[in-house]
């Protein structure tokens, strides 16, 4: 590791085998993240910095992609994640401005930046509830760990994170309580009737099949958004920003979700892990295989 300053280096990743591991690098995290993101933008300071200066109403397939890849990156990227976590503090350096309440906001504000991070854990805790298997409460502990972790490979402070599950729930409920509303953004990214460029990444053929289909495929696909962004929410999470959720919805959601727990494990790895989550799997195994050559050599 690099040392990022005398006598210091940087934050290691989280652990091979942990349980962000397994987490973050299967597909069905596609499906929790956007809950998460939306939690982000539902606090006024950090909604206000993405409708002033990100690009997701323009290239939302590309943002949507670079912000994977950064994920990604963190739990996979090896030396890597530290070096994406400066990358980041310093492209939100010069993101500031005036939230819809007046306040003035700087998107380092540790406050702001330290809940960005935080609701990964909530999003992810709750998820596998549906797309998985009820986390124990050591697999929740441990999930806590190695996402604090992941907050240092960001540059944040230990000072400004909760550094056990006794000190984040207390936090996590003021936040939603004090903070949290309905901003521009969160009605934009729940919304389905909002206008959304086609895809364009991927081969050429189905980029132009995309863009000649999309005027039919959007509502449903923006419908769907809206539906597993809101319901794969922590409830109290959806509450606070006042999102709808109907008995009937959430029980279109359970049986969306057992299919899905049932087909993803079934799927070959090239179809069940995003590409750098495959990658690192692949080069843990390597390790593991030469370990064991070598302890056996001798």
């Amino acid at each position: 590791m690099k040392a990022s300053g005398p006598d210091r280096q940087d934050p290691a990743p989280p652990p091979p085998g942990g349980v962000l591991w397994s987490l973050a690098g299967d597909v069905r995290a596609l499906l929790m993240l956007p809950a998460a993101l939306t939690m982000q933008v539902a606090h006024p300071a950090v909604g206000a910095g993405v409708d002033e200066h990100s690009v997701f109403r323009t290239d939302p397939w590309g943002r949507g992609e670079r912000s994977l890849h950064s994920v990604q990156l963190w739990v996979y990227g090896g030396e890597a994640a530290a070096e994406e976590g400066r990358r980041l503090r310093q492209l939100h350096r010069t993101i500031q401005g005036t939230d819809a309440h007046g306040r003035r906001y700087h998107a380092l504000n540790p406050a702001y930046y330290s809940w960005v991070h935080a609701t990964g854990f909530p999003c992810y805790q709750h998820s596998m509830r549906y797309l998985g298997r009820a986390l124990t409460e050591a697999q929740e502990r441990q999930l806590y760990a190695e996402w604090l972790q992941v907050g240092r490979i960001l540059g944040i402070s230990d000072r400004d994170m909760p550094q056990t599950l006794e000190e984040f729930w207390p936090y996590y409920r003021k936040v939603l309580a004090d903070e949290l509303e309905a901003t521009v953004v969160v009605r934009e990214l729940i919304a389905a009737d909002k206008p959304v460029p086609a895809p364009d990444r991927g081969p050429l053929p189905v980029r132009l099949l995309l863009r000649a289909l999309w005027p039919v495929l959007l509502p449903p696909f923006a419908r769907f958004r809206a539906f597993v962004t809101v319901g794969y929410m922590p409830p109290d999470a959806r509450e606070a920003i006042g999102l709808p959720w109907s008995d009937a919805q959430e029980r279109r959601l359970r049986r969306f979700s057992r299919v899905v727990r049932t087909v993803v494990p079934l799927l070959p790895e090239r179809l069940r892990y995003l590409p750098l989550a495959r990658e690192a799997r692949t080069r843990h195994r390597a390790r593991l295989r030469a370990a064991q050559a070598a302890a056996h050599s001798n």
